[in-house]
């Protein structure tokens, strides 16, 4: 069938009679067709052929729209139903009848468009603990992705061929000075990361992904984000580092201006990884910058309306490529105080801004105690788990994680109490072997302020209660080496009195 003969089809596929009476909304893309009416979405594949697809065939429409069930039904079963048929009925068509097949469609079930993360995001309602879960899910995605056989620079190393040749006609769009910058800059991150890049495939790190994880294929369902439309023309695209598939909806979220959230996904996604994709992350700037290339040859190359507002996206995107490629050097930051003083507060709003794109990770010493203790973070620990051997094996762990990252060239930021001289001597010396700047920040506020915050606290990896509290202040006063900030007042204050003593500015 071809595409004018296709049009049989859409005008029945539009037609209200076969939704029950149901007007369809009617969602049209480069590849496909989607009607959307009640609680059902139907979906047909465009009979087009493109560089890099061909649905001109109807078996190929009906292998494609079969292979986006199979690889999206086990991540959302609540929204992928089944592949039917339009078949022929007399002298019109039928959905899933018995006649002969004219074309296939994909059944699945509607959700609301206000859920789709894009919505949410563009309403402010990405929350911290949305990213945070955000992050998580996708780590669970890819552990179960199926592994592939490569190499991992061929395959980048293509996509940046790609991506200069095509911006070699797009000079007067994009500036002919930014595509020299991106070219230039890129590959050189790419040459640095080569190496790695190849050792993680032979990891096991190169997977069937996703492939197009951006904020518009995700979704609400439950409360619960849940991804879709997972790449399915073509498996070499679909195929790549799991990083590499995570940098894609980290760049989606710094061009639309979401620093904080960018940041914690990412880091919720490498605590759910428990340091196995730490080294990894030197790969991080070239992946996050032809991502955002991709973004904007795409954008060029739909050229879809106005002439005037695609020029600045695709412009935007070249920027958020830039900027990814920008990297002032690593810096360790340390951040502590008794229990209560608001240290996991200030450090998840000042991580974005320290270093490069997207910014530092943050180790949290009460998420690490967890992992260690092989319990969830809201789980309570026994007293006897913080014994001062089980102190030192946490503070392991953060140095250890630090050290890695440091080395991959990313920020650190450390998130714990840091009673200790020897703890805080550690995190200094750190950073003299690794030649990198170190700052230490102590957070302070009255008593009666700490033990009122962590009696309020729920759902919170810290076990530190009133005792706790009670007990810190008779036995430690803080490094006479670090600057102090009074975290008394308001959450902004604090804020700003810190990024100062970092030379940072705060990011949303």
């Amino acid at each position: 069938m071809t595409g004018d003969s296709q049009d049989k089809v859409i005008s029945f596929l539009g037609d209200p009679a076969t939704h029950r009476g149901t007007p369809p909304d009617h969602v049209e893309t480069h590849g496909a067709h989607v009607f959307l009416a009640g609680d059902t979405a139907l979906k047909v594949k465009k009979a087009v052929h493109f560089d890099y697809l061909d649905y001109t065939a109807l078996a190929t429409r009906e292998k494609m729209l079969r292979r986006e069930l199979e690889l999206n039904r086990p991540a959302a079963p609540q929204i992928y139903r089944d592949v039917v048929p339009v078949t022929r009925d007399g002298d019109g068509l039928a959905l899933d009848g018995d006649g002969e097949t004219v074309e296939w469609v994909l059944r699945m079930h509607r959700f609301p468009k206000e859920d789709e993360l894009s919505e949410v995001a563009a309403r402010g309602a990405l929350t911290d603990e949305l990213a945070d879960r955000l992050g998580h899910e996708i780590a669970a995605y890819h552990d179960t992705a199926p592994r592939r056989d490569g190499t991992g620079a061929d395959r980048m190393a293509a996509i940046l061929d790609e991506l200069e040749s095509a911006f070699a006609g797009m000079k007067d769009t994009l500036g002919p000075d930014r595509i020299t910058a991106f070219a230039r800059q890129t590959r050189a991150a790419f040459d640095h990361a080569s190496p790695l890049l190849d050792s993680r495939a032979a990891e096991g790190h190169l997977r069937r992904c996703h492939g197009d994880l951006h904020l518009r294929n995700l979704v609400l369902i439950d409360g619960r984000p849940v991804l879709f439309d997972a790449l399915e023309f073509d498996e070499e695209l679909g195929t790549c580092d799991v990083l590499y598939d995570l940098a894609f909806l980290v760049m989606d979220l710094l061009n639309r201006g979401l620093s904080r959230p960018a940041n914690i996904v990412l880091n919720a996604w490498l605590f759910a990884h428990q340091g196995r994709q730490d080294a990894g992350l030197a790969a991080l700037p070239v992946f996050l910058a032809l991502r955002a290339g991709i973004r904007a040859m795409v954008t060029v190359q739909t050229g879809a309306g106005d002439p005037a507002e695609m020029r600045d996206a695709a412009q935007g995107y070249l920027k958020t490529a830039l900027d990814a490629l920008n990297d002032p050097g690593p810096r360790l930051v340390a951040v502590g105080g008794l229990s209560g003083t608001g240290k996991t507060t200030l450090a998840r709003r000042l991580a974005p801004a320290i270093g490069r794109q997207p910014g530092a990770v943050h180790l949290r010493s009460d998420l690490e105690r967890k992992a260690l203790a092989g319990v969830a973070p809201e789980d309570r620990l026994p007293a006897d788990s913080y014994t001062a051997e089980a102190a030192r094996a946490v503070h392991t762990r953060l140095t250890d994680r630090a050290r890695y990252l440091l080395a991959a060239g990313q920020s650190v930021l450390l998130d714990a109490t840091f009673l200790s001289p020897d703890e805080r001597r550690g995190v200094g010396q750190l950073a003299k072997e690794l030649s990198v700047p170190f700052t230490g920040l102590w957070l302070e506020a009255p008593v009666e302020t700490l033990t009122r915050r962590v009696t309020a606290r729920q759902g919170d990896a810290s076990d530190a209660d009133a005792d706790v509290v009670r007990r810190q202040t008779q036995t430690d006063t803080g490094p006479a080496d670090w600057p102090r900030i009074d975290t008394s007042g308001g959450i902004e204050v604090v804020e700003a009195a810190a990024a100062q003593q970092l030379g940072v500015t705060p990011r949303t």
